[in-house]
């Protein structure tokens, strides 16, 4: 397995995200060696969303405004419906993830995580997949859609949904041990 015990890494969440995409991440990131912190708008506690109802709350352990992209050497969105939509209707959040391009940093972003994406103009011009609900919002905003388990297109590594955490968590260990790729172009 690969290590990156020296890496700090960002889950950006909110109410109502997937559970499985928030969970599943966390453990193989943990497991990997990283520093991992769940940062929201909101402290305390978050509640996850699984299948057809409510899920397990998460511990939130910064909030967005106590927290900088300089903090972290990736990030990491999970996706559900309901979590990249109300964060990307939040200002503060859609910045955290831009920096986070603009810093050449890898961001890993499932299911409909990439709204965020969007939101902060990084899909323009790259390879990317999610959910296939909201395949035409990518391609509206440039991106290249692909029906893939999982997508690379310079440290931005993307899944379509829980089926493809497995992939999607190996392809984001790998892409945060290779660190900032100060090849990408804006």
């Amino acid at each position: 397995m690969t290590d990156i015990s020296d890496r700090k890494v960002a889950i950006l969440a909110t109410n109502g995200f997937e559970q499985s995409e928030l969970e599943s991440p966390l453990k193989a990131l943990k497991d990997a060696g990283a520093t991992v912190h769940v940062v929201a708008p909101e402290g305390g506690e978050i509640r996850g969303w699984d299948g057809d109802d409510w899920g397990s709350k998460v511990a939130v352990d910064h909030t967005l405004d106590a927290v900088k992209s300089a903090d972290y050497d990736a990030l990491m969105l999970p996706g559900g419906q309901i979590n990249p939509d109300v964060l990307r209707a939040n200002p503060d959040a859609v910045t955290f993830v831009r920096a986070f391009w603009d810093a050449k940093k890898p961001i890993g972003a499932i299911c409909h995580a990439p709204w965020l994406l969007i939101e902060a103009e990084i899909v323009d011009g790259r390879r990317v997949t999610s959910f296939p609900s909201i395949r035409k919002d990518v391609e509206n905003a440039g991106g290249i859609w692909e029906d893939s388990e999982v997508v690379c297109d310079k440290a931005l590594v993307t899944s379509r949904n829980p089926d493809d955490l497995p992939a999607f968590n190996a392809k984001l260990i790998e892409e945060i041990a290779e660190g900032k790729h100060r090849s990408r172009a804006a």
